[in-house]
């Protein structure tokens, strides 16, 4: 398909674009996310950061309601997308006080922990890594056929709130995706993968790393241990929602699930060691670019590729096959063409190998195993360095807790 047109800058445009151009690759009707949503483009995401107040963090990080005792920074659909590479937020936290600096920075250390993870294993982060999904607890009565039938049901309020706030504004705090994740997977026993693709349709920072590996910690499949979504902690993040619940004196999470872990499984010959593909150390240049090939991983002013080449275009190809099948919510794609609009970018629609066939490239290493497959069919002559926070070993990856114990701090 020929290259589109520039988009917009301006939301109401962009917003027009993306149904003129892009609504047949949709799950819903494009639009913008509520005013109380992050905005796509590296003014927003660097404004973000400025921002940033870690003092209470660790104290404020859960709470869900209300809205305005959160701590939770908003920073992550700028983190997926490489508008803040992780290395300077962690270091937009160094004068943070120590609980909430630590507290804070093991989040981005899971980040990467996912990032390492995927570039290890690929595709099959996608399967359960260690246990099988969750299964009733034996002698544990049936699970209710409603919850069955509609794993989050909207006459829970806690899950009518969560789902809600997941469809108008794009974004959850870490906590109620627990609830969410616990109560598809767990509670009503519904396939954690067909829940982890209905939440990664609608999340800014939607990725298959650090939320699909998310969805197997809750799930229990990446620790042999579910997580347990109960009343308990409603009450605690968001008391309000059980008072104003039509079921608080019927609540169907009032007691801890009974649901437990799989059987244990192997998992994928990488998870236990060996090498990671972690890409070159410093750029790889064997001929003259013509431009900079952008990738979702890496939208920011900072891409290595775009820093070094700044006079090449940029181009960034949305890939018409994949978007068909994941069916995304139009306004996560609005949030992708507001930050293409300000870099200036061009703008493709079809296969990225097909639309880039021919052209020199620069651009920068990702850890997916989309990019390795299609940068091994496309001529790059100019290859640039990922920029970790930690840059991967061969060490195990079969825990979080241990990963961040064998290598502390950054790499």
């Amino acid at each position: 398909m020929p290259l589109l047109p520039a988009p917009p800058t301006d939301r109401d445009g962009v917003v027009a674009y993306v149904a003129e151009h892009l609504s047949h690759l949709t799950c819903d009707e494009p639009a913008a996310y509520g005013t109380s949503s992050v905005r796509g483009g590296q003014v927003a995401a660097d404004a973000a950061l400025a921002a940033l107040d870690l003092t209470g963090y660790a104290r404020r990080r859960s709470v869900v309601a209300p809205e305005s005792g959160r701590g939770a920074t908003r920073l992550s659909p700028y983190i997926r997308h490489g508008l803040l590479p992780l290395p300077d937020v962690w270091d937009a936290a160094a004068d943070a006080p120590a609980k909430d600096r630590q507290r804070f920075r093991d989040e981005l250390q899971w980040q990467e922990y996912s990032r390492h993870l995927y570039a290890r294993v690929g595709r099959e982060l996608r399967e359960p890594l260690r246990a099988g999904s969750p299964v009733p607890a034996p002698g544990a009565p049936p699970a209710d056929a409603g919850l069955q039938r509609d794993p989050w049901p909207e006459r829970m309020a806690c899950i009518a709130a969560t789902t809600g706030e997941l469809h108008e504004q794009g974004w959850l705090v870490n906590q109620t995706r627990m609830w969410m994740a616990s109560q598809w997977a767990v509670r009503a026993g519904a396939d954690w993968r067909d829940g982890r693709d209905e939440m990664y349709r609608h999340l800014l920072d939607g990725s298959p790393f650090a939320n699909g590996l998310g969805w197997q910690w809750t799930a229990g499949t990446a620790t042999g241990k579910v997580y347990g979504f109960s009343r308990w902690q409603v009450e605690k993040r968001a008391p309000q929602l059980c008072r104003s619940c039509a079921l608080r004196d019927a609540c169907p999470v009032q007691d801890w699930p009974e649901a437990q872990s799989g059987a244990r499984l192997e998992g994928p010959p990488g998870l236990s060691g060996g090498p990671t593909d972690a890409g070159p150390r410093r750029p790889e240049v064997t001929g003259e670019p013509e431009a900079v090939w952008l990738t979702a991983e890496s939208l920011g002013d900072a891409d290595p590729a775009l820093a070094a080449h700044p006079d090449l275009p940029a181009v960034f190809v949305l890939d018409e096959p994949l978007l068909a099948r994941l069916r995304l919510s139009g306004k996560r794609l609005v949030f992708l063409l507001e930050t293409l609009a300000e870099l200036g970018a061009q703008v493709h629609l079809g296969d990225p190998v097909e639309e880039l066939a021919g052209r020199p490239l620069a651009t920068t290493w990702t850890f997916t195993p989309g990019w390795k497959r299609r940068s091994a069919r496309l001529d790059v002559v100019a290859l640039h360095p990922w920029p970790w926070l930690r840059r991967p070993g061969s060490g195990s990856l079969r825990s979080f807790s241990a990963w961040v114990r064998s290598a502390p701090g950054r790499g």
